[in-house]
């Protein structure tokens, strides 16, 4: 079964209120198994725009990440994220078929 993931493009404009919703994102991640694929690190943009946070979460497969973004556990998280970012978030289902070379 392929597995989820969310990908989120971010500006933070207050870092100290962001740190509010890093803890609240805690128990929702923590609930749906979710883990850090990418989490702001150095970074290129290559072609297009980007912002200047990247993340990738990992989840156990696609309903799970579609069940944790809805859940009461993030949206409360998300009310600290609002007041204190700008971003994008895209929920994708991963490929989990024949690979170049196979």
């Amino acid at each position: 079964m392929a597995k989820g993931y969310w990908v989120a493009r971010v500006d933070v404009s207050d870092p100290d209120a962001y740190q509010e919703y890093v803890k609240a994102n805690a128990a929702a991640f923590s609930k749906y198994g979710a883990r850090f694929i990418v989490r702001a690190g150095a970074f290129e943009t290559r072609e297009g725009s980007s912002r200047s946070r990247n993340v990738v979460i990992e989840f156990p497969d696609y309903q799970t990440a579609l069940d944790c973004y809805d859940s009461p556990e993030y949206q409360n998280a998300m009310s600290f994220r609002k007041a204190a970012s700008t971003g994008d978030l895209v929920i994708i289902e991963g490929y989990d078929g024949p690979q170049p070379g196979d």
